[in-house]
């Protein structure tokens, strides 16, 4: 049996291959009890829950597909295997550690990180990536390498939001939890869960000290932030050349990263959470004027690693010429960003390219337009 599939189907074969009795009629009951109880435990937990919109596996040999799966059994190739991850990184970038182990940690169309564990307060984790970019934070021979483009296909249309979940499936079908030294396992494959997202609509932030960062959602407006320091200018921040004007180019548990430049130049911002701005990393952030810093607004809970913003909704989404499984998510998985110039109309953002500390400082108003998967007006589940 090929390593991608599992599930039901994949128990079934390990009960179909194995006998506890020489009794036919006892063999028989038994494999019904097993697969019944199998089903139950998916049912409650299984990567084709309700709430997955599909599953990503990647095989953890060279040479072998890549593919996305949605819960109703269809099947996307994304590309081969180029290289495996022979260790992890540790420690990573700052912000991974704000991650759950076993989960992505940054979703972007150059990379895909994944947080093994916290160790001495530093995140480890290993990465995917397409096969002609390097993303300094995965560091050497920490990642597997797909025969796909950036910004496309899990860097693009099917990217998996922060927070997805990791496992490993055997050769046998079978399901077990993630680790990273089962990479190495003949016949493992690692499967990332994407769960559906739509819960949130619009992310509105008036850009200026104070300023409010209102989110919208099923149950109207919420205040989720205030900005502490607002943004002025843009950056070279690489992996914007594989990403479109007002476009998403990565989340983390740490940071927006928003292109400024058209497709095939660098140019573009971020928003970060407070706690990060005081990161080693990030000290610039309080001298530059390409990053704005939000806060949560009240309370002493920090925004980094947490819905909506630093988890759970934003990807990079589909690029022209990317197609899901219907119209809907097609061009709803695209998040997009407006602006408004000294409080006029919304408008598409104005392109900039390399470094221009002053190219936003006419910027009182950003806009977010969130991912979204299912007809407007239509029934939930």
């Amino acid at each position: 049996m090929e390593s991608g599939t599992y599930g039901l189907y994949g128990f079934s074969q390990v009960c179909k291959n194995y006998s506890i009795s020489d009794n036919p009629c006892l063999n028989f009951l038994t494999r019904i009890i097993l697969i019944t109880l199998c089903y139950l435990c998916f049912s409650n937990g299984s990567s084709w829950a309700a709430d997955i919109e599909y599953s990503v596996v990647i095989p953890c040999h060279i040479d072998e597909q890549v593919y996305v799966r949605y819960s109703d059994g269809t099947v996307t190739q994304i590309g081969k295997i180029l290289a495996v991850p022979q260790s992890s990184r540790w420690p990573s970038y700052t912000a991974s550690k704000w991650a759950q182990p076993g989960t992505v940690c940054a979703t972007a169309v150059n990379a895909i990180h994944i947080l093994v564990s916290v160790e001495k307060e530093r995140g480890r984790t290993i990465s995917i990536l397409p096969k002609e970019t390097v993303a300094p934070a995965s560091g050497k021979g920490n990642a597997f390498i797909i025969e796909t483009k950036a910004g496309t296909t899990i860097f693009g249309a099917f990217s998996p939001v922060v927070g997805s979940k990791i496992s490993l499936i055997d050769r046998k079908g079978m399901k077990k939890p993630f680790q990273v030294s089962e990479l190495s396992r003949k016949g493992n494959s690692l499967v990332i869960d994407v769960p559906e997202t739509g819960q949130f609509f619009i992310l509105d932030v008036e850009n200026r000290p104070g300023g409010r960062a209102l989110i919208w959602d099923d149950d109207g407006i919420h205040l989720i932030a205030r900005v502490i320091r607002p943004l002025g200018g843009v950056g070279r921040f690489g992996g914007t050349q594989f990403q479109n004007i007002g476009r998403i180019r990565a989340n983390h548990t740490g940071v927006i990263d928003i292109s400024t430049s058209p497709y095939g130049s660098i140019g573009g911002f971020q928003i970060i959470p407070l706690i990060h701005a005081f990161s080693t990393e990030m000290k610039n952030s309080w001298k530059l004027t390409q990053w704005m810093i939000l806060s949560s607004d009240g309370t002493e809970i920090s925004l980094a690693g947490q819905a909506p913003l630093f988890s759970g909704n934003l990807v990079p989404g589909t690029q022209t010429g990317e197609q899901l499984r219907d119209i809907w998510s097609t061009y709803g998985r695209k998040p997009l960003s407006l602006c408004r110039l000294n409080g006029g109309k919304w408008q598409r953002l104005p392109a900039y390219t390399g470094r221009d500390d002053a190219a936003l400082k006419e910027l009182t108003h950003l806009r977010i337009y969130f991912p979204v998967n299912r007809e407007p007006l239509a029934p939930l589940n």
